[in-house]
């Protein structure tokens, strides 16, 4: 028997109401019987959730959600409906009418599941006082991950809002007479849906050797076989039907044997006549050391080469290439549903890890250890994995592996986020000098911020700074030590509990004492980060006659007026230790050119050939005929990264432009996000970028032309040395 509280009911009621008496029309009741759907309603006891039948847009109910409460935080009311539709596009639609919506927003919500696509309109939600507003959302159906799609109403922060009139469409036709779609054969394969049935026990060095092997064949199949490539395999499972047989092998001969024969049973490879050669002058190439490196037997070789000269061409079902270059994995499935994957999915996860950087992450070359060596070195930990902590954990130090900035767990990871814990202090902290301090506050009204600005922090419960770095350094993925450090110093003092001891150095005295912790909703991080965004800050006249831009506060629609404002002054200082709010290497940078000038080249992936690297062309600035005089200063850091390194990288074709600062991030280019087994999603940097002349961005990072770090005295007097050399520079010039 399942108990159900009044409120939830009604919740329940009040959507079905809602959606009844909808311009759903005849549609809506196909929602509420024929399909298996259910209400989702948020916990939240600051909100309420209510039947309105005197403010409608469209019938007779409309949903209304209050803040009634005394602490912020968001409440919706969702529906859900299994996603078993023929389509490219689907589109939510509906009216929101607010009333004083303040601290946050209203929006409709779209969700596909299982993370496939999320939006609840953050950014461009409705606020203040408004009438029945029209909100859309739209976005790729992607047909052969969604499962669910997830609609509703939400409102974040205080005041009110009321949802009515809402619609679901594909390709415009609703979704109640929206055509069925044919499942695929992947989707038909459901074997192993809740769970591999593998228990990789009392496994030897061989079996581990053999194991590796596997996933290095696997994933040259995945890659290159045309009829695993095109989709007609289910190639997840096809590797647990293959592990029981293959681990029980007795000597390399029968192991050989074994892959071969199954190799075999996906059919004849058919002679490719628009296979190409690897180009000479590719800059990274396919790599298949490994084979040799496994003593694999000559027939074996044979097998692999000639589905190699006959490989997949065009169209690959795991893997295609965006329009900007990058690859894309959506067809990756999460397996959301086993939170700590059981032997055989968290094998899957480091095969299906190694194979996509191995033939798709355009820096493998610059991989310290060598990426063939990594599987072997990585397999034992993740099938001996005894936890879903010890699981995200190992996946984290794998994506250590890569060097890449970009490669971070970006969800999932319930279980590490857990063991770091929900207390952070209420400050920020920075490297400078080699020593951790503290350089500015995220809430300066709050007991824990007694701490001075310029104090070094040299130890956490007894545990020296350079101790805690040391543990830590292989959890948090970095192309360079400078983005390292200001990844790691984000969450040296968070804990599980909230207070910890510290030790710190104050104008050369040695203090301690007890750090109070808070919760981020009273810290406000994102505000933090956002200070001093605001139109009036893009640009200003600094010292006199010298321009000044901050691009973490930059629109397009104001590039125009910055040139107006720049024209007449005699140097001009953009400031980019930060990630730009808008993308300006083809709008503003060419003001600093005065003729067409290459400032980049890419590195894009090749379907037909995988594991191969060629150049683009070079990009070119177009210039101005009316192009800045003056001298220009780009001020740099560890914050510098991606876009921000690629528009530094714009600016830097100017003939009179200096790179002022300390090394910037070293992860540049479009990223490409993936999931592994579990629900966990990540990411890396998926094309290459580089100057003209080849020279490489990636780890390296932008080099400034002027090395110049802060000081701990600089920050305690709130002196920015490197603005102030800035000053010093375009002085010097005129």
């Amino acid at each position: 028997m399942v108990i159900i509280r009044r409120k939830i009911i009604n919740c329940i009621l009040l959507f079905i109401f809602i959606t009844t008496n909808s311009s759903f029309g005849q549609d809506i009741p196909d929602f509420d019987y024929e399909y298996d759907s259910d209400i989702t309603v948020s916990k939240n006891t600051n909100y309420s959730i209510s039947i309105d039948s005197t403010i409608v847009q469209n019938g007779r109910r409309s949903i209304l959600i209050e803040y009634t409460g005394d602490t912020i935080g968001f409440k919706f009311a969702s529906y859900s409906i299994p996603a078993k539709y023929q389509g490219k596009k689907v589109k939510l639609s509906g009216y929101l009418k607010t009333e004083n919506v303040s601290e946050g927003w209203a929006g409709l919500v779209l969700r596909i599941d299982p993370k496939v696509y999320f939006n609840n309109r953050q950014g461009e939600g409705v606020t203040g006082t408004t009438d029945w507003t029209y909100i859309e959302i739209e976005t790729d159906l992607k047909q052969n991950l969604a499962t669910k799609f997830v609609v509703g109403g939400l409102l974040v922060g205080k005041g009110k809002v009321w949802v009515d009139n809402l619609s679901l469409t594909i390709d415009g036709v609703s979704i109640g007479s929206a055509p069925l779609r044919e499942l695929t054969a992947i989707e038909k394969d459901n074997e192993f849906d809740l769970g591999s049935n593998l228990v990789l026990q009392n496994l030897d060095n061989k079996n581990f050797k053999d194991l590796a092997l596997l996933g290095q064949i696997w994933g040259f199949l995945k890659y290159h076989h045309p009829k695993i490539a095109k989709g007609k395999y289910n190639w997840d499972y096809e590797l647990f039907r293959i592990i029981p047989k293959y681990v029980k092998a007795k000597n390399d001969l029968v192991r050989d044997s074994l892959l071969i024969n199954w190799i075999d049973s996906f059919g004849e490879i058919q002679k490719c006549n628009s296979c190409k050669e690897v180009s000479q002058n590719a800059i990274q190439k396919p790599d298949f050391s490994w084979l040799p490196n496994n003593n694999a037997s000559k027939k074996l070789k044979s097998r692999i080469e000639h589905i190699r000269e006959n490989r997949n061409q065009g169209e690959n079902y795991s893997v295609s290439i965006t329009r900007i270059g990058n690859p894309s994995f959506e067809n990756e499935r999460p397996y959301s549903n086993m939170a700590f994957p059981d032997d055989g999915f968290r094998l899957l996860a480091i095969f299906r890890y190694w194979n996509i950087i191995h033939y798709f992450f355009p820096y493998k070359y610059l991989i310290d250890e060598g990426w063939p060596n990594v599987l072997s070195k990585y397999i034992q930990d993740f099938i001996e994995a005894k936890s879903e902590l010890e699981y995200e954990t190992v996946v984290l130090k794998l994506l250590g592996e890569v060097h890449d900035t970009h490669a971070k767990l970006i969800s999932g990871d319930d279980m590490l986020q857990k063991k770091k814990g929900d207390y952070f202090a209420a400050f920020h902290l920075k490297f400078v000098e080699n020593q951790l301090i503290v350089d500015d506050y995220y809430n300066e009204n709050l007991d824990s911020t007694s701490l001075k600005i310029g104090d070094i922090i040299t130890h956490v419960d007894n545990e020296s700074i350079n101790k805690i770095i040391q543990e830590r350094k292989g959890y948090y993925p970095a192309s360079n030590l400078a983005s390292f450090l200001r990844d790691v110093s984000l969450e040296i003092l968070r804990s599980q509990r909230q207070e910890v001891q510290i030790e710190y150095i104050r104008d050369n005295v040695k203090k301690s004492q007890k750090l109070t912790l808070y919760k981020t909703e009273e810290l406000n991080f994102a505000k933090w980060y956002n200070k001093g965004k605001g139109d009036s800050e893009t640009v200003k006249i600094i010292d006199g006659k010298i321009g000044y831009i901050d691009l973490k506060t930059i629109h397009n629609e104001q590039v125009e007026k910055i040139k107006d404002t720049l024209r007449n002054t005699k140097g001009v200082i953009i400031d980019i230790r930060n990630y730009p709010s808008a993308f300006v290497p083809f709008t503003l940078a060419p003001f600093f050119v005065s003729d067409s000038t290459e400032f980049v080249k890419f590195t894009n992936a090749d379907l037909n050939s995988p594991g191969e690297f060629n150049f683009t062309d070079a990009l070119r600035l177009p210039g101005s005929k009316n192009n800045y005089q003056g001298k220009v200063v780009i001020l740099v850091n560890e914050m510098t990264q991606s876009m921000a390194e690629y528009t530094t990288m714009a600016f830097q074709a100017g003939k009179n432009t200096v790179v002022l600062g300390s090394e910037t991030a070293g992860a540049d280019g479009n990223v490409s996000r993936f999931h592994l087994p579990g629900g966990l999603l990540t990411q890396i940097s998926g094309i290459g970028v580089y100057y003209p002349d080849g020279t490489e961005t990636q780890r390296v990072g932008i080099v400034p032309d002027v090395v110049i770090k802060p000081t701990i005295r600089a920050i305690k007097n709130g002196k920015d040395e490197l603005l102030a050399k800035a000053i010093e520079l375009i002085n010097r010039t005129n």
